[in-house]
């Protein structure tokens, strides 16, 4: 699901060093980076504060994780935190490849309960932005995929909260069956959106 390439305020300069795409639900954007490359590889800029404080609506990042899955197939979410310690995300997959999906669960909001996916891959560098107020999860379509993310808050187990993956109402198009999934205990027993209390509210 992709939306209108935009520029968000940037200036020429960081234009060229960055390409920015505000997906079906604005708030959830793709950043891009460009690489340099030659024979050897490639070398490219895949975080400034400067540059992405206005793609990321000046979430201040305090923390980096670190996930590997073994297996294609392995989904990880529908995960979020509560406030005061909601994250926001900025998610790049450095092996591998993942549909990174993001769900919109902010009471009152004009897509509560919609979601966006984009595939990310170690190929494609293409990073998401996940504001706060999304539950976010990905499906590994590669074996042995390892992703990096940044988040705006610590972790904090008391505050730790997920949303069912297989959710009907959530309609999302997973790229592996139900019986072939791996996933956590944990995850197999989120909450339905039906059920999940508010925790967030929209603003405009």
């Amino acid at each position: 699901m992709t939306g209108v390439l935009r520029d968000v305020g940037l200036n020429k300069q960081e234009r060229e060093k960055v390409q920015v795409e505000r997906l079906d639900i604005p708030d959830v954007v793709a950043i891009t980076p460009k690489r340099i490359g030659d024979t050897r590889g490639f070398f490219a800029e895949v975080f400034r504060r400067d540059a992405f404080a206005e793609i990321c609506r000046g979430a201040d990042f305090v923390q980096d994780n670190h996930s590997r899955s073994a297996e294609m197939g392995t989904i990880r979410g529908l995960h979020f935190q509560a406030p005061p310690f909601a994250q926001a995300k900025l998610v790049r997959v450095v092996r591998g490849a993942i549909l990174d999906v993001a769900v919109d669960i902010r009471t009152s909001s004009p897509t509560y309960g919609r979601h966006v996916t984009r595939m990310l891959s170690a190929d494609n560098g293409t990073q998401l932005f996940v504001p706060a107020g999304f539950a976010h999860g990905f499906c590994t379509l590669e074996p042995g995929t390892e992703i990096d993310y940044k988040v705006s808050n610590y972790y904090s187990a008391a505050h730790d909260r997920g949303l069912a993956w297989d959710d009907p109402a959530l309609g999302i198009a997973w790229p592996v069956t139900h019986e072939k999934a791996v996933l956590s205990a944990k995850d197999r027993a989120h909450l339905k959106l039906a059920e999940l209390p508010a925790c967030f509210t929209y603003r405009a």
